[in-house]
């Protein structure tokens, strides 16, 4: 199973400048997916999720067009060729 990552800019420099990463997770999920992803670009987990395993509350994460937050969180499962995207939340006035 592959999964397309794509990487918001300010985290390109765990993916060699790359904005999208292709991962073959070892489980049909967003966290194994993450788990890929970090094997592959060491540092990057760090920046998505917190100490205790749950996404930061300043990264969203879609799978396609969904939100993982409106679907089963980390453990939303994937379809081979899904595309994750990882967005770093933007707040301001």
């Amino acid at each position: 199973m592959t999964t397309t990552v794509r990487i918001p800019t300010i985290l390109r420099q765990y993916t060699g400048g790359s904005a999208e990463v292709q991962v073959d997770p070892a489980g049909p999920t967003v966290a194994e997916t993450l788990r890929a992803l970090e094997a592959g670009h060491p540092g990057i987990l760090a920046r998505v999720c917190d100490e205790q395993g749950a996404l930061r509350r300043f990264v969203n994460l879609y799978v396609d067009d969904e939100d993982v937050r409106m679907a089963e969180g980390l453990d939303t499962k994937l379809s081979d060729g899904a595309l994750v995207s990882i967005i770093p939340a933007v707040a301001g006035g």
